[in-house]
């Protein structure tokens, strides 16, 4: 399961707003969670300015629940290219570029983003 950046933040600090079916998703052991570098860029950004908190460390933090960090790699920037133009947001783009690549199902509560040709999960 990719996370998409509000999943994430849903997770650590208001997992109320989850479904019930993903939070169960969260608690299963065997589920692989896996959380972009883009998704941790998105939320230094927007704590930079103001928008959002997060937790200090907040890549220690993902690792410490055991999710698994993915690295932007060039496949998956180079993706981004050849996708429509549903969502103008480079975040969610590059997310579904790496859903897509490493064939995760993305888990988001982003309706735009089930116009894509990417497994989701509705949070």
């Amino acid at each position: 399961m990719l996370l998409d950046t509000h999943v994430l933040l849903w997770s650590l600090q208001q997992p109320e707003r989850l479904s019930r079916s993903v939070l169960d998703i969260f608690r299963d052991a065997e589920t692989r969670m896996v959380v972009s570098v883009a998704v941790l860029w998105e939320v230094a950004i927007k704590t930079a300015v103001g928008k959002l908190k997060a937790p200090p460390n907040l890549p220690d933090h993902v690792l410490s629940l055991g999710h698994e960090i993915l690295t932007v790699k060039a496949p998956h920037a180079w993706r981004v290219q050849a996708l429509p133009m549903h969502h103008h947001d480079p975040f969610d783009r590059l997310l579904v570029a790496q859903a897509q690549i490493e064939d995760l199902a993305l888990v988001t509560h982003d309706r735009v983003l089930e116009r894509y040709d990417v497994r989701i999960i509705r949070a």
